[in-house]
């Protein structure tokens, strides 16, 4: 898989480049008000998620591709997305496009996000017109989706379940056995992107996050496991599940959890 963190010199070079499309997923009024990447287009990330449980949390397919023709996106397009917080709403969009059948090795998350970038680099306010097209969404040529049964079925397993929200939330509760991997212990909080690879490598080890294992991925409503699931991709994992229901709909179902 190509690399899916990128640097802002990469997309800085790539900005020209019609089969490109670099998609801004902050609030309309960080786009408009703050200024965005030259020829990003808007796309908020509460207009990608689904409020009526639509599909898990996944804002359905018709509205995916309604939202994608929109921004002027294709099929065959590389899409880099960004945002203003390490990178996590921005990995959720990314994940939801390869859910809706996007080729995965065509998603990149700008490393560092908006910030980082304006350091360095060029931003504009004016917003482009982009030629609409006519997005059909697909269905990922190996799905990491897995459901309640699924998840209930790994708990007993040699899976790694891996819990990525914070120790406060952890110890209120938590799956069966789940490891906690808080996702902003991957994140450099002075470059604003992806800590040095040896030691992403060995915060995973530590916590028996190995990559010659089956990997689960959950938080609450799956923003936080987006990152974590595109790093563990990113690293070279091949077996990483994707729980979108995650514990809203773990304990919608009475699921079992364990306190601390």
């Amino acid at each position: 898989m190509s690399d899916t963190f990128v640097s802002a010199s990469w997309v800085a070079d790539r900005l020209d480049d019609p089969d490109v499309r670099v998609v801004d997923v902050r609030d309309g009024w960080e786009y408009d008000g703050i200024g965005h990447l030259p020829g990003a287009v808007s796309v908020p990330f509460d207009e990608f998620r689904s409020a009526a449980g639509d599909e898990g949390m996944l804002p359905g397919a018709d509205r995916w591709a309604d939202l994608l023709s929109a921004a002027g996106i294709d099929e065959d397009d590389e899409i880099v997305a960004y945002d203003d917080e390490h990178g996590v709403f921005a990995a959720r969009f990314l994940v939801t496009a390869e859910l809706y059948g996007h080729d995965p090795d065509r998603l990149r998350v700008l490393d560092g996000d908006y910030s980082a970038w304006s350091r360095e680099h060029p931003t504009e306010r004016a917003a482009p017109d982009p030629e609409p097209t006519a997005y059909e969404p697909g269905e990922p040529a190996d799905s990491p989706l897995v459901g309640f049964e699924e998840v209930a079925e790994r708990l007993d397993g040699d899976t790694v379940v891996v819990d990525t929200r914070e120790q406060r939330e952890y110890d209120e509760g938590h799956l069966p056995g789940a490891v906690r991997l808080d996702w902003l212990e991957l994140v450099d909080p002075d470059t604003r992107g992806l800590k040095p690879r040896a030691e992403l490598e060995a915060t995973l080890a530590d916590r028996g996050i190995d990559p010659d294992r089956e990997v689960l991925l959950y938080c609450n409503t799956a923003r936080r496991i987006s990152h974590t699931y595109l790093v563990a991709r990113h690293l070279g994992y091949e077996d990483v599940l994707f729980y979108e229901g995650s514990l809203t709909e773990w304990t919608e179902r009475g699921g079992d959890l364990v306190t601390e």
